[in-house]
């Protein structure tokens, strides 16, 4: 049986209180709330979508492997509006505060392949000083979209979703010790966030893009697809992460520029085979080579090719690399 424990830490003597759901634990915590509270939940799969808006909640869960919150909504699905539902609204979890942590949960999407169901996000996140601590994130195209949108979209719609009007707010994230799966584009968006000790797997669909020639590979996917804000120094950075897959040997991109100022380094990464030698892709966006930063320092294993990256990307120097600690970019 499910159970939903929530647990104000402040309290001199807490004891918890239980929900049905863990939609009705977060809807019990007032809007202004100052004190960091614990929503625990038992081992147990819980469906979404659920919308976590108040802040200084810490949800834990027992494992990833026994504790999951899933979903099943894909951009492709016409609504009773006629309109598709869009990449915006198919997140299984949306978090939309500050100061948020999420501990040894699941967060799915199983609508399926994005050729099938479309883009199917398992989260979205926009706000700030939001940690994810031991989870997976599953899903196929566009698994997490960490906030926030661009500025614009490029075709009217596109952005359509709860936060389509809103300010951008660039957000601080941290995922530690985290697995993250998914194909084209399934890290994406406009925050400063930060992944350490991250398995980060390339997932072979049921289908590639065909290739131009006999000689050339079948692409099946894209790690990331950063949309960086201009003013930010740094967008999604990788330390010391894991790279696997079950694509086929340079199959994959380590990213590729949502918009064009995207910014993604790989530090002290393992990559597989699946990673192309070229490892990144310009998406066309040739024009751009001069704002995009896309660097690398001291990767290793078989996808690991210095000498045969892509001409606009870079390799740092060690005094480059020193940089980008994490207590550096996303501070306190």
């Amino acid at each position: 049986m499910l159970n939903v424990e929530l647990i104000y830490m402040e309290q001199k003597d807490p004891f918890p209180r239980e929900f049905a759901t863990i939609q009705e634990a977060i809807v019990s915590v007032p809007s202004d709330n100052e004190q960091p509270v614990l929503i625990r939940l038992s081992p147990g799969t819980y469906q979404g979508p659920i919308t976590i808006d108040k802040p200084y909640i810490t949800l834990m869960g027992d494992s990833p492997e026994n504790t999951k919150i899933t979903g099943s909504l894909g951009a492709f699905e016409i609504l009773e509006d006629g309109i598709k539902r869009g990449t915006f609204r198919t997140q299984t979890v949306f978090i939309d505060t500050h100061d948020f942590t999420a501990k040894n949960i699941t967060f799915e999407n199983a609508a399926g392949f994005g050729r099938l169901a479309g883009q199917a996000l398992a989260l979205y996140v926009d706000g700030d000083h939001i940690v994810f601590d031991h989870c997976h994130l599953l899903a196929s195209q566009d698994t997490l979209f960490a906030a926030p949108l661009p500025p614009k979209e490029v075709e009217p719609g596109g952005f359509r979703g709860p936060k389509e009007f809103a300010p951008r707010i660039v957000g601080r994230h941290y995922y530690k010790d985290c697995y993250i799966r998914g194909d084209v584009d399934f890290i994406f968006g406009g925050a400063t966030a930060y992944f350490e000790n991250c398995e980060i797997f390339s997932q072979k669909t049921d289908d590639a893009p065909a290739a131009a020639s006999m000689e050339e590979q079948k692409i099946y996917g894209y790690v990331t697809a950063a949309s960086t804000p201009k003013e930010s120094p740094y967008g999604f950075v990788f330390d010391h992460c894991k790279l696997t897959g079950n694509c086929p040997d340079n199959s994959c991109y380590l990213g590729r520029p949502w918009r064009e100022f995207a910014k993604v380094v790989y530090l002290h990464c393992e990559m597989g085979a699946h990673i192309r030698p070229e490892g990144w892709h310009d998406w066309g966006k040739t024009s751009a080579y001069d704002t995009i930063f896309f660097a690398e320092y001291d990767s290793t294993g078989p996808g690991a090719n210095p000498e045969k990256r892509a001409s606009f990307s870079h390799q740092l120097t060690d005094e480059e690399a020193a940089e980008y600690t994490i207590d550096h970019i996303l501070g306190s």
